[in-house]
């Protein structure tokens, strides 16, 4: 089972961008899906963005798409994130995620992954 170490999270102004990374351990990290998650003070953990193994396909909530970029380097064992436009409401620990099945990244939901990272602090102030 592959094991997730994220990176990447700070402070930022309204408007700015950062970029988070997502190391994973073992030789098998390209079968996974891959999702980011965060989690704001007091709120659920919600979903963010997926994608396949291959990149293949994509997945963005709402309040993101347009902002933010996932993609994946196979060859490194990672998946970033890339944040623009970053508002307060983006203020969150964020979460990397996988999972062997495929379907994870098109449901984008926190019971369709099975492997999580210990989350990295973003915090976005106006």
């Amino acid at each position: 089972q592959v094991q997730l170490v994220e990176s990447g999270g700070g402070s930022v102004q309204a408007g700015g961008s950062l970029r988070l990374l997502c190391v994973g351990s073992g030789r098998t990290f390209s079968n996974y899906a891959m999702g980011w998650f965060r989690q704001a003070p007091g709120k659920e953990r919600e979903f963010v963005s997926a994608m396949t193994w291959n990149g293949g396909y994509t997945n963005y909530a709402d309040s993101v798409r347009g902002r933010f970029a996932i993609s994946r380097d196979n060859a490194k064992n990672t998946v970033y994130l890339q944040m623009n436009s970053l508002k307060p409401e983006d203020t969150a620990v964020y979460y990397c995620a996988a999972d062997t099945n495929y379907r994870a990244a098109v449901a984008g939901t926190v019971r369709s992954f099975e492997v999580w990272g210990q989350g990295t602090l973003v915090t976005v102030s106006s």
